[in-house]
């Protein structure tokens, strides 16, 4: 398997649906609640100031994805938001650190200075020990800010890190 990582293109867009609406389905990490489809998917894709999606180049097949995004307006707008998705059947073959880290580059391109992500949720170990060891600073803890899908409030950890 070769992975690259480069710009979506619109005929990545059902694949796309399909791995951020698995993150949705699951219920454990990305706010949303509602699913992407054909039209919603085009529109969500496209307002980003950056999508990029995770290739096997030797299949064709899209493994992930990410979003990258303001996170506040005017004089908080040199920080950048994004957020992560990898199919659950490659997941664990490090496709999320060569996400983040081709994240971390598209913001400093895009004129950001620091990447924020506002609600890391506590038990999502695997992406706060890939963002702890590649630089993030942990800014503490929001309890239960983060409604599970099965309806219990589990805390958020917010991480910055500057680019």
């Amino acid at each position: 398997m070769k992975i690259q990582i480069r710009a979506y293109k619109e005929t990545d867009l059902d694949a796309m649906n399909a791995i951020w609406n698995e993150v949705v389905e699951d219920g454990a990490a990305f706010p949303q609640t509602e699913l992407l489809d054909r039209q919603t998917g085009a529109a969500f894709f496209a307002g980003q100031t950056f999508c990029a999606v995770a290739e096997d180049t030797e299949s064709g097949q899209i493994l992930g994805l990410y979003i990258l995004h303001p996170n506040n307006v005017g004089r908080c707008g040199h920080i950048c938001n994004a957020s992560y998705a990898v199919s659950k059947a490659f997941r664990g073959l490090h496709i999320g650190e060569k996400l983040v880290q081709d994240c971390l580059a598209q913001g400093k391109a895009h004129g950001f200075r620091i990447l924020q992500f506002n609600a890391v949720v506590r038990t999502n170990t695997h992406a706060r020990h890939l963002y702890e060891r590649l630089g993030f600073i942990q800014l503490g803890v929001i309890p239960g800010g983060f409604l599970m899908k099965d309806g219990h409030y589990e805390d958020i950890c917010p991480y910055y890190r500057e680019l």
